[in-house]
């Protein structure tokens, strides 16, 4: 039962289209959601979700997904959350920087139900 527990999962991004499609896919699943249109928002957000997986796009205004990344590894609350950043970019640096700020994977935009699902199946606390 556990392996289909739902999970809580914050989706940072500012394409309303992605947060959008992240959203019908990850409730398809049986996943609680919230969205977030960008790092600030996220961190707002953060406490009152608490979120079990969060999905992060790495190119943001404002904040980016590094420094969203970080501010969330940093909190002793979430320092456990697994971050899985999104871009559209599929590069060795971007992924080598996300893990240097804590994430746990990195996902290509744009992604399909199954490879988003897969995600949060492999990250699951």
């Amino acid at each position: 039962m556990s392996n289909e527990a739902m999970l809580k999962v914050l989706v940072i991004d500012d394409s309303n289209t992605i947060r959008r499609s992240a959203e019908i896919f990850l409730k398809q699943g049986g996943h609680q959601v919230a969205l977030a249109d960008d790092g600030f928002d996220a961190l707002a957000k953060l406490s009152d979700f608490k979120p079990d997986l969060v999905f992060c796009d790495i190119l943001m205004p404002r904040l980016d997904g590094y420094q969203t990344c970080a501010i969330i590894k940093r909190n002793a609350e979430f320092t456990h959350v697994p971050v899985i950043m999104l871009s559209s970019k599929d590069g060795l640096f971007d992924k080598a920087r996300g893990r240097m700020v804590g994430s746990q994977d990195y996902l290509t935009k744009p992604f399909t139900k199954d490879q988003l699902l897969q995600a949060v199946q492999q990250h699951r606390p």
